[in-house]
């Protein structure tokens, strides 16, 4: 959830940590703060409730003194309201040390009241001042900030980052984690630390991911990383294959309006040099699940949100193409349920972040349970992928805003390559039928294209909708996920009622909501394919428009069955039964964001949500 940085270096300290927090501030915008260690000696802090602007104009008219060590800190609030007092940085040790958290700590309650009974005072309402505190003791003992680090770490329970500064450790920065992210940034003279390399590719593209319990610190010219035991440990080092000007809006109105146009390009971006021309997939990052002769019967997505409904449509895919049983679950519930899974199956995590908690501890679960981990993320150096024993990289590029499109739509193609590359191992998928698919996919870039310029459209029926209180959305097969995934977007953005149902559960029950002016979106399969359930989709838009419902189709071009039955008709380009669903759920993004907009609500920082949900 919060974003963190921190730098040590030669740089003004202040510049790139409200930097590296305005490309994290989709992590959490409730408050935010900073602390520098001064060329004096001091240590400065400020902090305030509210979005990073409001902290940002602050210190545009009081800026901190200099100094070129420091650590910043975005919130999503866990433990404690939004105020300026619960916002971190958290200072002790007589205003010496500052120290910022993601994550909760679950314990606290037991470790507070062993603080408040030695006379320890508490300034906030937050777990995270309780390890402020417990450094700061550490440190009077032990004199070193990463020894204190350590002595502290191994009496936290449950997921947190943790970074620290000491004016008695100048030039010299902390961190620890433990089931939450923490990346290294690489530089020369110059050393970071973030929640995603977001924090630093403005200034380097070389970084480190560090592992499970480990204790990093830096200094100009320096990296030195243990466990929480003690063991030096060596990360593997890895290169970002973005730069900062991707995560900047480039003139667009908001970063979801950005990332909307991308979908083509990040679509492209997954299949290169995964799928030629001849419809061959190639993947050798998944060869290690096949080591020793192994085999895959069964395959399960794991997932949340927006990935759950990407799953749901590449499980339509993998079971068509390779014969393999598939099915979808969400990752909060997978592992409660103490689900039946070993040996032969196949556990497939789907996150943008890679640092999703519920996601993460069901991948765990998994591997402990003897099953093979492949993970479809977003982020390099991510804890998912790397605990995975295969990844695949959808290389959507930074998604910023926090209701997810462009990493959708990647995660869609990546789980259909993860089809295709199963049904030719098998010897399911035939060469034939390879090859349309490699045609199909060398085609919708473009489509792709053409739906992102149905905006102005869009932004059209937005307008008239501005004051609707509740939207459906309807849909069967691919359909279905496609419906899912325009009501949450729908309900993320505009804070309304939205629900998407499959087609035929209509009769149902949820035929019920039906009234006068009701607005329902409809996905409207080709009536080219005979198994595409068009003549069923059609009646349905029949028996709601019977009953006064408003009826916006998404429909291919030339569907002249739908016309006489729908208000109006957003159409597609002609396509395969398995590219529809990524062309028809363009215009439902655009529509999420518009109706948004028509309200006046903030597109890329919804209320109460944060990009990347690091906590259960």
């Amino acid at each position: 959830m919060c974003g963190i940085v921190g730098y040590v270096g030669m740089r003004a300290s202040q510049d790139v940590l409200m930097g590296g927090l305005k490309r994290l501030e989709y992590r959490g915008y409730d408050s935010a703060g900073v602390a520098i260690l001064s060329t004096d000696g001091g240590l400065l802090a400020h902090k305030r409730a509210g979005k990073l602007s409001v902290l940002a104009d602050d210190l545009d008219s009081r800026p901190l003194s200099s100094g070129t060590t420091g650590i910043a800190h975005t919130r999503w609030a866990t433990h404690g309201a939004p105020t300026d007092a619960n916002a971190h940085p958290h200072l002790a040790d007589g205003g010496k040390l500052a120290l910022i958290h993601n994550g909760i700590i679950e314990n606290f309650q037991e470790l507070k009241a062993e603080l408040v009974a030695g006379g320890e005072e508490f300034l906030s309402e937050t777990d995270s001042e309780v390890a402020a505190l417990m450094l700061a003791r550490e440190f009077r003992t032990h004199s070193n900030l990463t020894t204190a680090m350590q002595a502290v770490v191994g009496k936290l329970e449950g997921a947190f980052t943790l970074l620290a500064v000491h004016t008695d450790a100048p030039g010299v920065v902390v961190g620890a984690r433990r089931n939450s992210p923490l990346v290294v940034g690489l530089g020369d003279g110059e050393n970071f630390l973030g929640s995603d390399v977001a924090a630093f590719v403005a200034y380097t593209q070389k970084a480190l991911a560090l592992g499970q319990d480990q204790i990093v610190t830096i200094t100009p010219e320096s990296v030195s990383v243990i466990t929480f035991e003690g063991d030096p440990v060596t990360p593997a080092e890895f290169t970002i294959d973005w730069d900062a000007s991707a995560a900047e809006k480039g003139g667009w109105s908001s970063f979801m309006a950005k990332e909307i146009s991308e979908e083509p390009e990040a679509v492209a971006n997954t299949l290169r040099g995964r799928l030629g021309a001849d419809g061959v997939v190639t993947l050798p990052e998944l060869d290690v699940l096949f080591a020793g002769d192994a085999t895959i019967s069964r395959i399960i997505f794991i997932a949340c949100g927006t990935a759950a409904y990407a799953a749901m449509l590449g499980a339509y895919a993998i079971e068509k193409w390779s014969g393999i049983p598939v099915s979808v679950e969400l990752s909060h519930e997978f592992r409660y349920r103490d689900p039946a899974v070993g040996a032969g199956t196949l556990v497939v995590s789907v996150s943008q972040s890679g640092e999703t908690m519920d996601t993460l501890m069901a991948v765990r679960y998994a591997a402990e349970k003897g099953a093979k981990t492949l993970s479809i993320c977003n982020t390099q150096g991510a804890t998912i992928p790397r605990e995975s024993d295969a990844a695949l990289y959808t290389f959507a590029g930074p998604e910023v805003a926090v209701a997810s499109t462009k990493a959708f739509l990647s995660q869609v193609v990546a789980s259909y390559l993860l089809g295709m590359y199963l049904g030719q191992r098998n010897g399911v998928l035939g060469e034939s039928e390879s090859k349309k698919l490699a045609d199909d996919f060398d085609a919708l870039p473009a489509q792709l294209e053409e739906m992102v310029e149905t905006g102005p459209r869009i932004k059209e029926l937005a307008g008239w909708m501005a004051d609707t209180r509740s939207v459906l959305y309807l849909g069967r097969h691919v359909g279905y996920p496609v419906a899912l995934e325009g009501a949450l977007k729908l309900k993320e953005l505009a804070y309304i009622h939205a629900e998407g149902f499959a087609a035929g559960e209509l009769k149902h029950g949820p035929i019920a909501l039906i009234e006068p002016g009701q607005i329902v979106f409809v996905i409207v399969p080709s009536p080219r394919d005979p198994s595409s359930l068009h003549s069923k989709v059609v009646s349905n838009i029949q028996e709601i428009r019977a009953r006064g419902a408003r009826v916006i189709a998404i429909a291919e071009k030339g569907d002249a069955a739908v016309l006489p039955f729908a208000d109006e008709v957003i159409q597609i380009p002609l396509a395969s039964s398995f590219m529809e669903p990524l062309l028809a759920v363009v215009p439902l993004h655009i529509f999420g964001m518009e109706l948004a907009g028509a309200k006046g609500l903030d597109i890329d920082q919804p209320r109460n949500l944060a990009k990347s949900v690091t906590v259960e």
